[in-house]
């Protein structure tokens, strides 16, 4: 197969994205009078491309060896677990012809294609996130470009040939899905941004903004940075068995991922012990320094240690003997903000650990920290309380709250919740986002609305003002 990632060096970058941008809707034409059925074939064949368990693990050997982040057992299990996962949600839905119909109110919905998306992708999921894309631009009968983190170019490029591959097998252009050349630049991402008809970003808050600034309409997602409550009624040794298991996958790559526990005082130690026994270690004072001066190089987090294996960590930490066997890091936090380092996001096996006083100390703290960092992303709770996980919903400005669940396993959908399937989470205007659920089909297509003539349906002013003007007067 002829790949589309030939160096173009030298050449125009409008001139490259514009060759690509012709060729992707060369390749929508085929799509254009699909069927649905035809349509989940495409979507089907994209997924087995990158699901089938030789080539999961391909890309998760690639992806470790490419970027240094993560590490490939999980990474097999995220590219065939999120792949799985989404194609079941997109099995499920139309989004050819007729998607809807209200007699009641006259509307008919018919689904129509965006276009060509550019799909800006991370380094830390340099696979999954491209074929999750790619299968719901694909449910819309649209074509992709996606635009890669250079760290992880190499990995997304045999992602995109696995993909292209497939779509060639079922007798559907390769060009429905693309790459742009390497070396990826800021002005190739930038040109392909403002060229194309739809831009999905994920990863870099940079590229969020150059993205929303493109005049192009653009889907962002927010930074995480999530905090989990632990409350008194909370399954102890569940919850932490949970946050271990989520904090630990591949490596704390996940911006899903726990970066915070706040505890209630009156199980504190309690709860510390049995996130101990569930493989987190608790550094000393002087341990927690060790870390800080390790995990950030000039106020930023230093690329040799983040997503490492913990015994890498443990090493340059110098934690020694006592934390040998231990799968990640607790460090004991009071502060929140820039001179809080341990309040942000780590993209490592470090937890930080916060005391609440009570209940509602503990939203105060939650709220705190999501408002230096993550803002409108995502918490979760632990608890046998429903009232109090209300409480934080109700209280607490985030898109999602997670109850009693694995935050990893659970933010960017489950098959024990109701979320959607995705790798990219919407975090709504508190993070500067136009969306506020996680990115599915729906954000693929484009809607006509046919509108027929029904029963009257205009009320009286009576109906309308009266309560009001009983209350308030005419005047």
């Amino acid at each position: 197969m002829t790949s589309t990632a030939t160096s173009h060096e030298g050449s125009d970058q409008t001139d490259v994205v514009g060759d690509l941008i012709a060729r992707g809707r060369n390749a929508m034409a085929a799509l254009e009078n699909a069927d649905q059925s035809r349509v989940d074939e495409a979507v089907t064949a994209v997924a087995w491309a990158i699901y089938a368990p030789e080539r999961a693990r391909e890309l998760a050997e690639l992806a470790v060896r490419d970027t240094g982040l993560g590490n490939v057992a999980d990474k097999v299990t995220k590219n065939q677990r999120k792949t799985f996962g989404a194609l079941r949600d997109l099995m499920r839905v139309k989004t050819v012809g007729v998607i809807e119909e209200d007699l009641e109110r006259g509307i008919v919905k018919y689904a129509k294609p965006v276009g060509v998306v550019a799909a800006v992708t991370p380094s830390t999921n340099p696979a999954a996130t491209p074929a999750n894309k790619t299968m719901m631009a694909l449910k819309g009968r649209n074509a992709v470009i996606i635009a890669p983190s250079p760290a992880g170019y190499n990995t997304t490029l045999r992602t995109v040939e696995f993909m292209r591959s497939a779509l060639q097998r079922i007798g559907l252009a390769a060009d429905l899905v693309q790459i742009l050349p390497a070396p990826v630049t800021k002005a190739s991402t930038q040109a392909l941004m403002v060229a194309c008809d739809l831009v999905v970003v994920t990863g870099s808050q940079n590229n969020v903004r150059s993205a929303y600034r493109s005049g192009t309409p653009a889907i962002g997602v927010g930074a995480g940075n999530v905090p989990v409550i632990i409350d008194d009624s909370a399954d102890l040794d569940a919850a932490a068995e949970k946050i271990a298991a989520s904090k630990t996958f591949d490596n704390a790559t996940s911006c899903s991922s726990e970066n915070s526990v706040v505890i209630l005082d009156s199980i504190y130690d309690v709860a510390l012990a049995a996130l101990g026994k569930a493989g987190g270690y608790l550094a000393d004072n002087e341990q927690k320094q060790n870390i800080a001066r390790c995990l950030w190089v000039d106020g930023d987090l230093n690329r040799d240690l983040i997503a490492t294996d913990f015994d890498v960590l443990a090493a340059a930490t110098e934690l020694g003997e006592s934390a040998h066997g231990s799968q990640f890091a607790m460090v004991e936090e009071q502060g929140i903000g820039a001179d809080f380092p341990f309040s942000g996001e780590k993209l490592s096996l470090v937890l930080s650990v916060y005391r609440a006083r009570d209940f509602d100390d503990a939203l105060s703290i939650t709220q705190r920290l999501l408002d230096f960092q993550g803002s409108g992303h995502s918490c979760g709770i632990h608890t046998a309380d429903m009232e109090h996980a209300r409480r934080v919903a109700e209280q607490i400005d985030v898109v999602r709250v997670l109850v009693n669940q694995a935050h990893t396993f659970g933010n960017g959908g489950g098959f024990n919740n109701g979320l959607n399937f995705t790798l990219s989470m919407g975090c709504g205007t508190w993070a500067g986002n136009s969306i506020s659920e996680n990115l599915n089909y729906r954000h693929f297509i484009n809607i006509t609305h046919l509108s027929t003539v029904i029963a009257e349906d205009e009320p009286t002013e009576q109906q309308l003002f009266g309560d009001f003007h009983s209350k308030y007067g005419r005047n």
